[in-house]
């Protein structure tokens, strides 16, 4: 086992990662290190583990911890469909209201499935109104450009109770050089929505996008640029920030209701569920431990963001906000003796100016996850170094893959890792290891060297 101490000095950092941080120019006092035997408890390295870091998706272990241990590993969302009106034959004389619970998973098919099951009730043409119910979620401002200035990443989409496909969209790009054109589709297909292709263009590739010259809106998506024929097939993920939740919804849904043989004469809008309708259909997402596996393997944010919602929504039984969220959170820790006053939740996800934590907190919760009864839920939702999720590409050719699970963290100026590292000989660690420096994206090597270290003279 490691020598237990205190580490307040780069010697008292394993060689190579004094040495790998000396080389990204980044300072002991930015890092900040916690280590624990999990059998003993015993914190064998620490450095700057009690000062608050910017843990960038680490934090996504905090908010799907306490939502695996709160709501339970079989934990899942419905949405629900519901009538308010009569229905004569195949015509609904009245309104359809979909009910959302903050499903993270409502993906295309099983979108698509949860119509059908509507569509099987005998339902095929809707004369009133598609009434969207989202209010488990409070009605919160959102700004999709706020944290980056980029709200066409699809990171930056923001949490709806009625979160449809993520709110993306994906553009498909064909160039067709016999013909001149460029051949463009989307994913998932939209009723009335045209698009307007770029035109073929010589030259390299490069910034393909950026030459796009793109116009994204809730009538259309224009390409107004060029797009080399150099690229061959690309997609592009969009968040298309300038259309609303209930615009993408009711362009979805009137594609697939049509391709389904359905019609709507009316519109999708936002509303509440009445009282005396009759519920006709209802989705089951997938369960909680599949959820967390997504959040934590590739490091998805609005997934994230909807499972905070959710622990306050279920929690306090009220319309759910990011701040009833974080109160859920301290209290779960507090309730496990792990006392927190530096932590702070934005949004659970880490995508964040403004979260904080320090290593040793979230050290604390990994140890006592590992006795909890979540424990393997949780562990096999990081990912596998060296194999899987944002870990597959790093240590491939060293002892510790394959013998570590670890999140990931990343923003400009935050390098952060965490998880558990199963040693050479045989005894398991909790391991945090955060940055907080303008030189942090070249702290990965400072980051693997200590996972290696850790496998070898643990």
């Amino acid at each position: 086992m490691f020598v237990a101490a205190v580490a307040t000095q780069a010697q008292e950092l394993p060689p190579a990662v004094v040495d790998a941080l000396q080389r990204a120019q980044i300072p002991v006092t930015s890092v900040g290190v916690h280590v624990q035997e999990l059998a003993t408890g015993t914190v064998t390295l620490a450095m700057n583990d009690t000062l608050a870091f910017n843990p960038a998706s680490t934090m996504k272990l905090v908010t799907s911890n306490a939502a695996l241990d709160i709501l339970g590993p079989t934990f899942s969302w419905k949405t629900q469909a519901f009538v308010d009106g009569v229905q004569n034959g195949d015509v609904l004389q009245g309104d359809l209201i979909i009910k959302g619970s903050g499903d993270p998973k409502l993906v295309l098919e099983n979108f698509w499935m949860f119509l059908r099951r509507i569509r099987s009730r005998g339902i095929r043409e809707i004369r009133g109104n598609v009434v969207l119910d989202r209010t488990i979620f409070e009605d919160m401002p959102y700004d999709a450009a706020q944290f980056d200035g980029d709200p066409l990443k699809p990171y930056n989409v923001g949490p709806d109770a009625l979160l449809l496909n993520y709110k993306s969209l994906s553009f498909r790009f064909v160039p067709d050089p016999a013909r001149g054109v460029v051949q463009v589709t989307v994913d998932p297909p939209l009723a009335a929505y045209p698009l307007y292709a770029p035109q073929l263009s010589n030259g390299d590739c490069g910034d393909w996008r950026l030459k796009l010259n793109a116009a994204i809106d809730s009538n259309s998506a224009r390409f107004n640029g060029a797009y080399p024929a150099s690229c061959g097939e690309r997609t592009w993920h969009v968040h298309p920030y300038l259309m609303t939740h209930t615009k993408y919804f009711d362009l979805a849904f009137r594609r697939f209701w049509a391709d389904l043989g359905g019609t709507l004469k009316g519109e999708t809008r936002s509303g509440v569920l009445p009282p005396n309708t009759r519920l006709v259909a209802e989705w089951d997402s997938v369960s909680l431990s599949e959820v967390i596996r997504d959040i934590n393997k590739f490091s998805n944010n609005v997934m994230a963001r909807q499972v905070l919602l959710t622990l306050a929504a279920q929690t306090t039984k009220m319309q759910a906000n990011t701040e009833r969220g974080a109160t859920v959170v301290h209290a779960w820790l507090a309730a496990k003796g792990i006392a927190a006053p530096e932590l702070s939740i934005e949004n659970g996800s880490g995508l964040s100016r403004t979260e904080r934590i320090a290593p040793a907190t979230l050290g604390k919760m990994l140890a006592t996850t590992f006795r909890s009864p979540v424990m393997p839920e949780f562990i096999a939702s990081l990912p596998l170094v060296g194999y899987d999720g944002t870990m597959r590409n790093r240590l491939t050719t060293q002892t510790v893959a394959g013998k570590a699970h670890i999140k990931t963290g990343l923003l400009n100026e935050v390098r952060a890792i965490a998880g558990y590292v199963l040693a050479a000989s045989g005894r398991r660690y909790a391991v945090v290891c955060m940055i907080n420096h303008p030189n942090a994206l070249r702290g990965n090597e400072a980051q693997d060297a200590l996972l290696q270290w850790i496998y070898e003279r643990g």
